[in-house]
Parts: structure tokens; sequence; C-alpha cells
């Protein structure tokens, strides 16, 4: 599964890197090391304006754990904060988002837990290189019982690489470049099977990690210190 990640890039960055201006980004903070669920994230997604949604994207911040449309509150979400690739297209909280609402989830790193004799050991995984990527994600939006409109999404899992298969058996669905994101949001393939043939793991090749602090068990704790390294005597 995927419980946290982080996005350490700067407001600047992200905005050169998806060629959007700087103004049009959401208003939302900067440089986070330990995202968890339910809290903001940012999406790359096709614009939801119609006429204009073949041709231009954007960058929206949603809440992190999907609400289907038909649910009866919003309590559910924080229980559907991944979406297993495998069965996605079997599980009503998924089927019509992953044919009409898909999008990318912004990132640069994210966390697993290894199981040891001391107990669990937090990991931080990440291409090399050190540049953000995205998740394959879906979105959906929710009327909250007050007529507000929510926007929450979920993060496709799939299982792990070789690389990071010692320390969880899964590991998020990663785009990690134009090409792969083109793909994931192309409007012209909602429906097809190509899309999902993508939802697997990438290559443990292009992936590093280490053991870091225990620090980012709490969500309160946001900082470089979740990516600081562990004692790997202590660990």
């Amino acid at each position: 599964m995927c419980g946290r990640f982080l996005l350490k890039a700067t407001k600047a960055e992200l905005a050169a890197l998806f060629d959007i201006p700087e103004e049009n980004l959401p208003v939302i903070r900067f440089g986070r090391y330990n995202i968890a669920p339910t809290q903001q994230v940012l999406v790359l997604r096709q614009s939801t304006e119609v006429q204009i949604q073949d041709t231009h994207r954007e960058i929206v911040s949603l809440r992190w754990g999907l609400i289907p449309s038909w649910a009866k509150d919003k309590s559910i979400g924080s229980k559907l904060i991944n979406a297993r690739a495998e069965t996605i297209l079997e599980k009503p909280s998924f089927k019509q988002a992953f044919l009409k609402r898909r999008c990318v989830v912004l990132a640069d790193g994210f966390f697993e837990w290894q199981m040891t004799k001391n107990g669990k050991q937090p990991w931080y995984f990440y291409l090399k290189g050190e540049q953000p990527f995205g998740f394959a994600g879906l979105y959906e939006r929710w009327k909250t019982p007050e007529g507000e409109l929510l926007e929450t999404c979920v993060i496709i899992t799939t299982p792990a690489n070789d690389f990071v298969s010692k320390v969880h058996d899964r590991m998020p669905v990663i785009l990690p470049d134009r090409e792969s994101w083109d793909r994931w949001l192309d409007a012209e393939g909602k429906g097809s099977a190509k899309l999902h043939k993508q939802l697997i793991s990438i290559s443990g090749e292009v992936m590093d990690g280490y053991r870091v602090t225990t620090k980012v068990n709490s969500p309160r704790v946001d900082s470089a210190e979740c990516i600081s390294p562990a004692d790997v005597a202590a660990a």
C-alpha cells in the first residue's frame, strides 16, 4: 500500500516542470515531507472545463481518500486511500473513475514500513536523480449534505518491484515522466485496455531508498527530519 508520501519540490519547480504559471497553482503549502490520508494533495488532470478539456491540463488540490459519488458520508474516504490495480475494474468505488476521472498525484518520494525484530522500520523510496514524478490516481466528486462539492482522490498500487519488495509487497504505480502522464491522462484512451496495462511497477533499477528516522510515523511531523537516515545499528 501507500500510506505516506512527500512532495518537497517548490512551487517554482512544479510550475516550470508542468509549464503552468505559478499564479495558476492552488493555494496550498509546498515543500511537504509527510503527506498523510485525508490531507490535501496536488494532482494533475485534464481540465474539468468541458470546452477545453481535450487540450488543457490543470493542477488542483484534492483530498486524499476517495469518496464515491454514491457514498452516504465522507468517512469512507479514510479507508479508500489506495486502489489495487488488479481489481480496479471490479470495484464499484473505482470503475467509473478509472474510465472517466484519471489523475496524476504529484510526488517525489514515498514511505513504506518494514517489519523487523524491533518493530516497524520506515523506508524512504524515490527515483534516482530525485526528480518529481507522479502516482497513477483517480478522482471523484461528492456532494456534502449541505450541497458543497468535495473532490477526492485515490492512489493506485501494484505488486512491488524487486527493489521495494524487500520492505513491502506492494507499491504505488509510478508515472515517471511526461510521456507516461500523457498516456494515463489521454482523453482518447478512456475505456482502452492499454490504460490498464500501464498499472505495473516501475523498474527497481531506476529507484533508490534507505531507512529513515521513525519521526515519519507521526503525521504531525512534516519536515526534512522525516527523510533523515536512521541509525542502522538501532534498526
